[in-house]
């Protein structure tokens, strides 16, 4: 097996991961191609995402067989690393092939952790916020010229990528990490600066209780090196200490040391004053909307001031963030509808969201679509989701998506459904989803969750505009 202390990644000529078309595998897979290994491997399913790694020059299949392993796979034991995501099941008879013939088999937490090692790190943890706060802060260090090499949880609007790399040698990289919380995977790093946004429960299959995972990002914040930095969210900092020598701040909107006030909707973005105990940074605008958002930026800007890049340079180049893809994306827009595209999968998230949409919208019929992800979470949260959900017009709820679960008995939408006080709702297949939706008189709809519901946007929003159309004719 492999001694990670004394482990260097360049000892293996071939990589091979199984569930490369995941947004974490994808981008260690970008990684490892541009450093001229040989990489390829699963997934699945084919997807937007495979599609893109097939055309960078990396050779996928999508059947799990050990006959699709490339003969100089099987050929070259000591010169292959295999990289396994924890969606990967049990029985996959490609992993049991690697594990019986002995291959060196790491988790995709474990490869970044490596290639961190040799770069100053930026780690951005949290239930919420992370992949678009670390999006940010790459965004934010590549325009201000400082770069940077980013792993990141979703495909940012401005690079039309999830990975990042730097033209600088590695010992002088900064590497902008999103710390998943997912199977402890973020205990992985050792980070030079963090980011803790928050701290809800959930994967709570994995925890148990929300006090162990807290205790899992009490533990990542004592990773952070020796002098290093934390900026942590004002209404979670009173749970963690910081070991001696690392410099804690707090962020937040209209609270703690570094704060966003005087928050107001401009366009489709916002305007917010930057400030420091009596200190005023000046105003700085957003270009896309969500007041959770403005919180990500002040951590975002904080993490780059940091860094050195001072608030007058962050003031010029913060309106060029474009988001990120599913992160409160607007997918289209005609004179009578407006579709929103959100990865939110938790009721905080949710929330989060659909406030942000009435204050945006106040006046308008506001629908939402949302498939449940993960039997457990959704036995876990069901009364939390039954209350976010509250908050549209018009629900229309899809199956639960198992990902890598197995059903449980008893757990299904209607958990959900059964406790939403609204009167329009209702559990709706995904063959009939888009006719539903395009008769409605909804205003304004948004599409949430963290499954495979993303495949329906782009046919939901072909048919708003025909529909457009034929109203127009």
């Amino acid at each position: 097996m492999i001694n990670l202390a004394n482990t260097d990644l360049h000892q293996f000529k071939y990589v091979y991961f199984l569930g490369i078309g995941g947004i974490g595998m994808s981008a260690l897979a970008r990684w490892f191609k541009q450093h001229e290994f040989w990489v390829g491997g699963y997934d699945k399913t084919p997807s937007p995402l495979t599609d893109s790694l097939i055309n960078e020059g990396i050779e996928i299949h999508f059947e799990d067989s050990v006959d699709k392993i490339p003969a100089f796979i099987k050929e070259n034991k000591e010169q292959t690393l295999v990289v396994l995501t924890p969606a990967i099941p049990k029985d996959h008879a490609e992993w049991k092939f690697f594990t019986e013939a002995q291959y060196e088999i790491l988790k995709r937490s474990q490869v970044l952790g490596l290639i961190s090692r040799s770069c100053f790190t930026v780690g951005v943890a949290g239930t919420h916020g992370k992949t678009t706060t670390s999006s940010m802060i790459a965004y934010l260090l590549r325009e201000a010229g400082l770069g940077c090499t980013a792993f990141l949880g979703g495909v940012t609007s401005n690079y039309e990528t999830n990975f990042l790399l730097s033209d600088k040698l590695i010992g002088d990289t900064v590497m902008v990490v999103e710390a998943d919380e997912f199977d402890r995977s973020f205990l992985t790093l050792f980070p030079n600066i963090a980011v803790v946004t928050s701290t809800d429960s959930d994967h709570l299959d994995i925890y148990g209780d929300g006090e162990t995972m807290k205790q899992a990002y009490a533990d990542f914040i004592g990773q952070i090196k020796r002098e290093g930095k934390l900026f942590v969210q004002h209404d979670i900092k009173q749970k963690f200490e910081t070991r001696t020598g690392v410099v804690a701040k707090t962020y937040g909107l209209s609270e703690g040391q570094l704060f966003a006030d005087n928050v107001a909707a401009n366009g489709f973005g916002f305007d917010f004053e930057l400030k420091e105990g009596l200190a005023n940074y000046g105003k700085f605008h957003l270009s896309m909307p969500g007041f959770h958002n403005v919180e990500n930026a002040v951590a975002a800007i904080a993490v780059a001031n940091s860094l050195g890049i001072s608030y007058d340079k962050l003031r010029e180049i913060l309106p060029g963030f474009k988001g990120v893809k599913r992160r409160f994306e607007k997918v289209y827009e005609d004179s009578t509808v407006v579709l929103m595209d959100d990865y939110a999968h938790h009721p905080t998230e949710i929330s989060a969201a659909l406030k942000s949409l009435r204050a945006l919208f106040p006046e308008k019929k506001l629908g939402v679509i949302f498939q449940p992800h993960l039997f457990s979470r959704t036995k876990d949260f069901a009364l939390e989701f039954s209350h976010s959900l509250n908050d549209a017009d018009r629900l229309w709820l899809l199956d639960i998506y198992p990902a890598r679960e197995l059903p449980m008995s008893g757990v299904t939408s209607k958990l959900i459904l059964d406790r939403i006080d609204i009167s329009e709702k209702a559990i709706v297949s995904k063959e009939a989803l888009v006719d539903q939706v395009v008769d409605s008189d909804c205003q304004v709809i948004v599409v949430l969750g963290a499954g495979d519901i993303d495949r329906l946007v782009q046919p939901l929003a072909n048919a708003l505009s025909e529909r457009s159309k034929t109203v127009e004719a």
